[in-house]
């Protein structure tokens, strides 16, 4: 009997696999089988992380608005702030409000005064 030579399939998928896990340290960047795992666990850890990311982000902008709220004085929180932004139709998203905050406390103190008025 001849002796078969294999396809290519495989072993494209193998180094497929590895080169996505080749910053991976010890056996999880070499040992095809751990390889294969520690790429679905990183693979689920990104998915999960994406959500949790943009929760974190919201967190970190909430928090900042209402330290910058309660230092100009002009309001007492964070949530009388978003409520008379919405009250006055300003659609002024967290992130831009964190931006104007820190770079231009001035702008910030300008537009909650305008939003009293």
């Amino acid at each position: 009997m001849t002796r078969v030579r294999r396809g290519y399939i495989a072993r494209r998928r193998r180094t497929k696999i590895r080169l996505f896990a080749s910053t991976f340290i010890g056996a999880h960047s070499r040992l095809t089988r751990t390889t294969t795992q520690q790429k679905m666990r990183a693979l689920v850890s990104s998915h999960r992380d994406r959500g949790r990311q943009k929760r974190d982000f919201r967190r970190l902008w909430i928090t900042r608005i209402n330290a910058a709220a309660r230092e100009n004085g002009v309001f007492h929180s964070y949530s009388r702030l978003i409520h008379n932004l919405y009250k006055k139709q300003l659609l002024l998203n967290r992130k831009i409000l964190v931006q104007i905050a820190i770079s231009n406390k001035n702008c910030l103190y300008m537009i909650s005064n305008k939003i009293i008025k």
